[in-house]
C-alpha cells in the first residue's frame, strides 16, 4: 500500500530536531499517519479495565518500512477488513504500559538504547514515562508541533472529508431550524441536531446553543419564545475531520435590527474571505477583518478570528496570538499555502437581541479559496424549510 503521507518531508522535519524516531499516540496523529484507520472501539472513551487504550505508532526518520503499530488486542479484526500501510504490527496491547513496552521492543531492535525519541507530551499518559525511562538513555523530545506541520496542508483525500463534514453539518443545523417551534427547549434543539447529524453519517462531538437575548450557549430546558433568534454552532466529525460551523435563525421574521446586525458580521467575514489565496501572509487575514471590525457601529460588541482546522480544531495554520484559544501565531508572517484549511468566524454580542454569530470553513486553493458548507448563511426562519437571506 501507497504510504498516505510525505515521508521525505517527514523526515526533513525529523532531521532538524535530530530526532532519530517518533512514537506517535494521539489518536489524531495516529489516523493521519495510518491513512485514516481509527479503532472504533475506542473512539471516544479510553479507559479499559484499569488502564487506558493507547495505539502507538513508531516512525523511524528514513526508514518508514522499518515503521511499527501497536494497537489494542481487538484492533486486528478491523485492520484485517481494512488494511493499513504499516506492515509490523502488534495488536495486542491492552493498557498503557505493555503497548509502550512493544514500542520500544522496536526501537531498541533497530537503535539499540540511545536515541531521540519523539514524543507527544499531551498524549502521553505519565504512567508511560517508567517504562521509557527504564528500557534505555533516551532523550525526549516534544514532536506535537512538528507533526502539525506535517498536516498543516491537506491532500484531495483530506479535503473532501472537510468538505463533506462541513456539508453535513450545515444540513442538519438547517433541518433542525425548520423543526423548531415556540415552546421547545434548547435541549431539544441540541437532541434534534444530534440525530440530524448521526442521520447524515456525522459522528456529533458537540453543539453550542443560544437562544433569546441570552448569551448562554449551553444546552438547558429554557423554552423558546417567538422572536427569538437562534444560533446553532456545531462540531460534526466525518471520519475524523470536523466540520464546524455556526448558523442563524429566528422564531419569527427577521426584522431591520436583526438584518443589519447580521450584514455586519457577514461584511466582516467577507472582508477577511476576499484575502484568503495562496501565497496571502496569515496576519494580513487577521488584519482585514481586524480593519471591517473597526468600521462597524458594533465595533466593541464584536469578536473576529481565523484559524486553521482539520483533524483538530484549532491547528495549523497559526495566524494569531490572540484568538479565543491561546498558542503563539506561527504562520502570522508565512504564506497561505494550497490544501490548508481555515476556520473563520464573527460574534456579535447584541445588547438587545442577544448572541449573533457566523462561522464558515474556507479551502485555500491554487487559485484562491473555495468555502465548503456555504449556505444557510442569512437569517433563516424556524418551522420554514426555505431559507430568508439576508
Amino acid at each position: 500500500m501507497d504510504i498516505p503521507f510525505n515521508t521525505r518531508q517527514l523526515d526533513e522535519l525529523m532531521a532538524a530536531e535530530d530526532i532519530d524516531a517518533l512514537l506517535v499516540t494521539s489518536k489524531h496523529n495516529v489516523q493521519y499517519l495510518l491513512g485514516g484507520h481509527r479503532f472504533f472501539w475506542f473512539d471516544y472513551m479510553d479507559a479499559v479495565g484499569v488502564s487506558r487504550y493507547l495505539p502507538v505508532v513508531v516512525y523511524f526518520r528514513g526508514a518508514p518500512e522499518a515503521s511499527c503499530f501497536i494497537g489494542n488486542a481487538m484492533e486486528g479484526f478491523q485492520i484485517e477488513n481494512e488494511p493499513i500501510w504499516v506492515t509490523r504490527i502488534k495488536a495486542e496491547a491492552w493498557g498503557v504500559r505493555d503497548a509502550m513496552e512493544m514500542a520500544l521492543d522496536a526501537v531498541r531492535e533497530r537503535l539499540g538504547t540511545e536515541a531521540r525519541l519523539g514524543i507527544e507530551p499531551s498524549f502521553l499518559p505519565v504512567d508511560a514515562l517508567p517504562v521509557l525511562e527504564g528500557h534505555g538513555k533516551y532523550d525526549l523530545a516534544d514532536s506535537e508541533f512538528l507533526l502539525e506541520r506535517l498536516r498543516a496542508c491537506k491532500n484531495e483525500t483530506e479535503l473532501d472529508l472537510v468538505e463533506q463534514a462541513s456539508d453535513r453539518t450545515v444540513a442538519a443545523i438547517l433541518e433542525v431550524f425548520s423543526q423548531l417551534e415556540p415552546g421547545m427547549t434548547k435541549r431539544d434543539a441540541v437532541d434534534r441536531l444530534r440525530l440530524a447529524e448521526v442521520e447524515r453519517g456525522l459522528v456529533f462531538e458537540y453543539c453550542l446553543v443560544s437562544a433569546g437575548s441570552s448569551y448562554n450557549r449551553a444546552a438547558s430546558d429554557d423554552r423558546l419564545e417567538a422572536g427569538d433568534v437562534i444560533c446553532l454552532d456545531s462540531g460534526g466529525n466525518y471520519r475524523g475531520y470536523i466540520g464546524d460551523l455556526a448558523r442563524m435563525a429566528v422564531l419569527g421574521d427577521p426584522d431591520a435590527e436583526l438584518e443589519d446586525a447580521l450584514a455586519e458580521i457577514d461584511a466582516v467575514q467577507q472582508a477577511a474571505r476576499s484575502t484568503i489565496a495562496a501565497g496571502t501572509l496569515g496576519r494580513e487575514v487577521i488584519a482585514a477583518g481586524d480593519a471591517r471590525v473597526a468600521q462597524s457601529p458594533f465595533a466593541d460588541k464584536l469578536a473576529y478570528v481565523t484559524h486553521g482546522m482539520g483533524l483538530v480544531s484549532h491547528e495549523a495554520p497559526r495566524l494569531t496570538a490572540t484568538g479565543p484559544v491561546p498558542y503563539p501565531d506561527t504562520d502570522a508572517d508565512a504564506p497561505l499555502m494550497p490544501g490548508m484549511v481555515l476556520s473563520v468566524e464573527t460574534t456579535l454580542w447584541h445588547e438587545r437581541r442577544g448572541f449573533i454569530k457566523l462561522e464558515d470553513t474556507v479551502l485555500v486553493t491554487e487559485d484562491g479559496h473555495r468555502a465548503v458548507g456555504d449556505v444557510g448563511r442569512g437569517w433563516n426562519v424556524c418551522g420554514q424549510s426555505a431559507l430568508v437571506t439576508a
